[in-house]
C-alpha cells in the first residue's frame, strides 16, 4: 500500500464522524481494585444485548459511545469477581467501578448471559499476558518467581539455556526486544548474568509480550515488545508483603499518604548466598540488589500524577582484584489528563540509565562504560464512538553512548586515562494507531508511525576510502580492518547520518462464531540501535552502538496468520499463528572480530539479513481447579551476508559463510513447554513445568593439523552443529497453613525441585587433549543439576 493511501486512510479515521438519526451517549471512568484503588488494566466491560463493549487502557480508563437505552454491563476481569449492572443511558455519564478479588466475594455471581468474547474479536493478535499469580506459581531455578523465566514457557520464546541473559522471540536476538517498566527502557533484563531477571514480581501490575501485530505506539526494535506495568500503590491501607527463599530475600511495602488521594509504593530485594562463601573459604563475592518505587497522586477526577523509579545493581568479584557492577536505573514522571469523557492523554518524562563496570586491580586499571537516554512522549486515545478508537501521539529520545572509559586505579599503575569515542543521537517519532469495528464479524486494527533517526556529531570519526571500513582480501578469502586514509572531528551539532522510515502496521480479525476467529497481521518495524555481541549469551560487556555512517538500522517485514477458538464457555482455548520475519540490515560479525575496547567498531561489522519462519500452538486450560497450558513452536531462524562486488571489478567478496544461510545461534527447530497448576484443596497445591528444546546450534572442530609441534582444530562453516537437545522437569508445592485464616500476618510456604530427574544439560561442548592419554575428547560444561529450594512468603 503507497505511504499516501495509508496518510489518506488515517485521515479519514481520524476526523471521520458518522452521523445517526438514533440519539448516542458516552459511558465512561475508571475500574480499580476494592480493596486497594489500583487502577486495573485490560477489564472488559461488555453489553450483551449490543455485543459490543471496550477495555481499560493502561491506566484503568474507558470509554464508549452508544445508543440512548438500558443496558446490562458486565465487568469482568481474571480472578475479580464480575459485576453485573443495569445502566440507563440517558445522558453522558461518569461511572466508576471497583472490583473485588474472588477468594474476598462471599456469594456466587452466576453470569447467564452470553457475553461478548473481545479477546476473539479483538484483531491484536500474536500477544501474550501472564498474571503475577501465575508467574509466582511457575516452578524456577532456587524458587525465586522469575518474570524472564516464566515467559520463556510461551509459544516462540526462548533463550540459549540455563544462566544466560535475556530472551529471543520468534528466531529473533536479545537486542531486538524493547523491555519497557513503567514505559523507561531496560536496556538489560538479568541479574547474575542470567541466573534472575531484575523485575521483582511483587512490585509488577500488568505484563505483555507483543510478537507481532505490534501497534505503532511501540518501536525501535524489531523482534518484540514486553512492556511491564508497576504497581500505584494502595490508597486505602497500608500493606506489606514479602518472601525469604534461599538465595534473596523481597519485602514490598504500600499504603496511603492522603487516604483515597494519594499512594506510596517502594519494595526491595538482596541476594546474600555470598554471604556464606567466607564459610568455605571462598574470597569469592556475587550478589544483587534492587529498590522499585511509586507515588501517585489524585489532583481531581480529570488529572492524575505518577512519579516511579527503579534502581538495580549486580556486583561480582573476584577476591579485590577483580570486581564488576552494573545494572539499571530508570525514572518516569507521568501526568494523566482527561480532556473529555472521550479524550484521554498522557504525558511522560522518562530517564534511563545502563551502567558496565570493571575493577582491575591486577592490571592496575578502571574500566566504565554504559548508555543513557532521555525520552519525552505524549501519547492520547481518542474514543470516537462504540465502533471507533484512535491513538495517536509523539516521542522523542536522546541517547548518549559511552563504549568506555580506562582510568588508572593508583599512582603507580602505570595506565593512562584514555576515553573511547562517546556517540550521540536523537530518535523522533510520530504515530497514529485506529481500533475500527467494520462489521460485527469484522475488525480491523490499522496504524502507522513515522521515525526519524539524527546519528549526531562526536569527537573524532575515521575516514575510509571508498567509505569501506572494512576490506577483502581476494588472495586469502577473508575479510580484515580497513585502515582509515583520515580522521574527521564532526561537531556535536554536526549530522553524521540520517534516516527516516514509515513503518505501516495492518491487523485483522473475523469472527467465524462467538468462540472462534481467524486473524491476520502485517508489520513493519525500524530498529535503530544494535547490541555489539559475538556470543550465544550477551554479557553486561557488550556494548551497545547506534546506527550511522556505517550501521544501517535493521527493518523488519513480519507477517502472522492466526486460528484462535475458546471451549466450553471459555474454560479451554487454543490459539495457533503461523509467521514469515524478514530482517534487512543485520549485523553480522567478521571472522576474529574484536569488539571489547574497539574504537573503530565499523572495521569488523557487515550488513547482511536474517529471516525466521514457524509455527506456533497454545492450548490452555483456564478454569477450575487443573490449570496449566501446552505450547509447541516448530520454527527456524537464519542469517547471512553475501559478498559485495570488489571494487574495480566484477568479482564478488565470498561473504560471510561463503554467502550462504547458516543457522543464527537462537534456532530452535522444536521447543515443547508445559505448565500445570492443581489447587489440591485450600492448604496444597501444586504445580510443574516441562520443557524440551531442539540443541543450540554451535561449532565444533572438523579436523586438525600440526604446527611446530602443536595440535591446531580447525572449523567448518557457522553453526553447522548442535549440543544435545535440552530438556528438564520442575516441580513445586505451596503449603498455605490454615491458621491464616486467624491472622492479620498471612505465611505461605513453597517448596520446589528444579531439574527433578538432574539431567545435566550442556551449556557448552569443549575440545581438549587429554594429558594423561593424548588424545583428543569433548568435554561438557552443564549449569545445574537437581536443585531443591524452600521459600517463604508473607503479607500483611
Amino acid at each position: 500500500m503507497t505511504k499516501p493511501l495509508w496518510l489518506f486512510l488515517f485521515l479519514c479515521s481520524c476526523f471521520y464522524t458518522p452521523v445517526f438519526a438514533q440519539e448516542k451517549y458516552t459511558l465512561s471512568g475508571v475500574i480499580t481494585e476494592e480493596s486497594s484503588n489500583e487502577t486495573l488494566i485490560g477489564v472488559t466491560i461488555a453489553f450483551p444485548s449490543l455485543g459490543s463493549g471496550v477495555t481499560t487502557n493502561e491506566y484503568g480508563f474507558y470509554s464508549i459511545t452508544l445508543p440512548k437505552g438500558d443496558y446490562q454491563a458486565v465487568v469482568s476481569y481474571l480472578g475479580f469477581r464480575d459485576i453485573i449492572q443495569t445502566i440507563s443511558l440517558d445522558r453522558d455519564k461518569k461511572i466508576d467501578f471497583q472490583l473485588a478479588e474472588e477468594a474476598e466475594q462471599l456469594q456466587e455471581v452466576v453470569v447467564t448471559e452470553n457475553v461478548e468474547k473481545l479477546d476473539i474479536r479483538k484483531p491484536q493478535m500474536s500477544v501474550n499476558t501472564l498474571s503475577v499469580g501465575t508467574i509466582k506459581k511457575i516452578p524456577v531455578i532456587l524458587g525465586e518467581a522469575d518474570v524472564i523465566k516464566s515467559i520463556l514457557l510461551l509459544p516462540g520464546v526462548t533463550n540459549a539455556g540455563e544462566g544466560a541473559s535475556g530472551f529471543n522471540v520468534r528466531g529473533g536476538s536479545v537486542d531486538q526486544n524493547l523491555i519497557l517498566l513503567d514505559e523507561a527502557i531496560i536496556f538489560n533484563s538479568s541479574h547474575l548474568f542470567g541466573f534472575f531477571s531484575v523485575f521483582n514480581p511483587d512490585a509488577i501490575k500488568d505484563i505483555k509480550l507483543y510478537k507481532g501485530g505490534i501497534p505503532a505506539r511501540y518501536g525501535g526494535r524489531v523482534s518484540s515488545v514486553l512492556d511491564i506495568f508497576q504497581k500505584e500503590g494502595n490508597s486505602k491501607e497500608f500493606k506489606m508483603n514479602g518472601g525469604i527463599g534461599a538465595v534473596a530475600s523481597r519485602l514490598l511495602l504500600e499504603g496511603p499518604i492522603a487516604k483515597d488521594k494519594a499512594a506510596f509504593l517502594i519494595g526491595g530485594r538482596a541476594s546474600y548466598a555470598h554471604l556464606f562463601l567466607p564459610l568455605f573459604d571462598i574470597d569469592n563475592t556475587a550478589y544483587f540488589y534492587d529498590l522499585n518505587t511509586k507515588i501517585n497522586y489524585k489532583i481531581n477526577d480529570n488529572n492524575n500524577i505518577f512519579l516511579s523509579g527503579y534502581f538495580g545493581r549486580d556486583v561480582f568479584g573476584i577476591s579485590d582484584s577483580f570486581v564488576n557492577t552494573y545494572g539499571n536505573a530508570v525514572g518516569n514522571f507521568r501526568w494523566n489528563h482527561l480532556f473529555s469523557d472521550k479524550l484521554f492523554s498522557n504525558l511522560s518524562l522518562i530517564y534511563s540509565d545502563y551502567y558496565y563496570g570493571l575493577k582491575l586491580d591486577f592490571v592496575g586499571f578502571n574500566w566504565n562504560s554504559g548508555i543513557r537516554n532521555f525520552n519525552v512522549k505524549y501519547d492520547l486515545k481518542h474514543y470516537l464512538n462504540d465502533k471507533l478508537q484512535v491513538n495517536y501521539g509523539l516521542n522523542n529520545i536522546y541517547y548518549q553512548f559511552n563504549p568506555g572509559k580506562i582510568e588508572p586505579s593508583n599512582e603507580n599503575s602505570g595506565i593512562l586515562e584514555e576515553q573511547l569515542i562517546q556517540k550521540y543521537a536523537n530518535e523522533l517519532a510520530a504515530y497514529v494507531d485506529v481500533e475500527h469495528r467494520l462489521t460485527d464479524n469484522l475488525s480491523l486494527g490499522y496504524g502507522l508511525r513515522f521515525s526519524y533517526f539524527n546519528r549526531l556529531g562526536q569527537d573524532e570519526i575515521n575516514v575510509y576510502a571508498n567509505d569501506n571500513p572494512v576490506n577483502f582480501d581476494p588472495l586469502l578469502f577473508i575479510y580484515q580492518e580497513a585502515d582509515p586514509i583520515s580522521v574527521a572531528t564532526p561537531g556535536r551539532n554536526e549530522s553524521l547520518a540520517q534516516f527516516t522510515n514509515w513503518e505501516p502496521r495492518l491487523s485483522l480479525s473475523y469472527t467465524l462464531s462467538e468462540d472462534s476467529s481467524i486473524k491476520t497481521s502485517y508489520t513493519r518495524l525500524a530498529q535503530y540501535l544494535h547490541l555489539l555481541s559475538n556470543t550465544a549469551s550477551p554479557t553486561p560487556l557488550d556494548v551497545w552502538t547506534p546506527s550511522g555512517p556505517f550501521v544501517e538500522p535493521q527493518l523488519l517485514d513480519q507477517y502472522a496468520l492466526g486460528y484462535f477458538k475458546s471451549f466450553n464457555n471459555d474454560d479451554y482455548s487454543l490459539e495457533t499463528e503461523v509467521f514469515y520475519k524478514d530482517v534487512q540490515n543485520r549485523i553480522d560479525y567478521i571472522d576474529g572480530a574484536n569488539l571489547i575496547a574497539n574504537n573503530s567498531i565499523e572495521q569488523v561489522i557487515l550488513n547482511g539479513e536474517a529471516r525466521a519462519y514457524g509455527l506456533e500452538l497454545l492450548f490452555r486450560k483456564n478454569e477450575g481447579k487443573f490449570q496449566g497450558w501446552l505450547a509447541y513452536t516448530l520454527s527456524k531462524s537464519e542469517q547471512r551476508t553475501p559478498g559485495r562486488t570488489i571494487n574495480g571489478t566484477n568479482t564478488l567478496e565470498t561473504g560471510i559463510n561463503n554467502g550462504n544461510w547458516y543457522n543464527t545461534p537462537f534456532d530452535k527447530t522444536h521447543d515443547v513447554s508445559l505448565f500445570a497448576s492443581y489447587d489440591l484443596n485450600e492448604k496444597w497445591s501444586f504445580n510443574t513445568n516441562f520443557v524440551y528444546q531442539t540443541g543450540q546450534p554451535t561449532n565444533y572442530p572438523v579436523g586438525q593439523f600440526e604446527f611446530q609441534g602443536l595440535t591446531v582444530p580447525y572449523y567448518g562453516l557457522r553453526n553447522e552443529e548442535r549440543l544435545p537437545a535440552y530438556n528438564r522437569l520442575d516441580v513445586s508445592a505451596s503449603l498455605t497453613p490454615r491458621k491464616n485464616k486467624n491472622r492479620k500476618m498471612k505465611g505461605e510456604w513453597v517448596f520446589s525441585i528444579y531439574n527433578v530427574y538432574n539431567r545435566r544439560n550442556a551449556a557448552a561442548i569443549n575440545f581438549r587433549r587429554n594429558d594423561d592419554t593424548g588424545a583428543n575428547e569433548a568435554v561438557r560444561t552443564s549449569i545445574f543439576g537437581i536443585v531443591p529450594a524452600v521459600t517463604y512468603n508473607f503479607k500483611l
